[in-house]
């Protein structure tokens, strides 16, 4: 028994407090991206605030982000730096009345779907394909 039960355990990486983290989308709700496909699947990156037990660590999350700062080993990943030459752009949105929204430099394309308006938009600063 202990055998077949060894077969399918995993090494546990050691983590050390101040580790960065990437925090897995798996089971998050969203109501700005309910379309799971759509999403990334990691939040990066976050530091590891406290190693509460042996699988079990405490993340300095936003306190924006409303979820629990203590998460299991299984729900993150090691933080791997942009290799050399790779583009990571995360621009920040602009403050309009205390409300975050990016600035929209062309409307491309307009339907209807059940009745509401979707509008598929370049954004201002970004690349042709951040566009949705």
């Amino acid at each position: 028994m202990k055998r077949q039960a060894d077969r399918r355990q995993q090494e546990i990486e050691n983590w050390k407090k101040s580790d960065k983290v990437m925090l897995s989308m798996k089971d998050l709700v969203f109501k700005e991206r309910p379309v799971k496909k759509l999403m990334k699947r990691y939040m990066w990156p976050y530091e590891i605030e406290e190693i509460v037990l042996r699988n079990v660590v405490k993340l300095k999350l936003l306190a924006s982000m409303r979820i629990h700062l203590v998460v299991n080993i299984s729900r993150i990943e090691k933080y791997r730096e942009p290799v050399k030459g790779q583009i990571v752009e995360e621009l920040k949105p602009v403050e309009v009345d205390e409300v975050e929204e990016w600035e929209i430099k062309k409307i491309l394309n307009k339907r209807k779907v059940r009745g509401v308006d979707k509008y598929l938009v370049r954004w201002k600063e970004f690349i042709a394909k951040n566009d949705i």
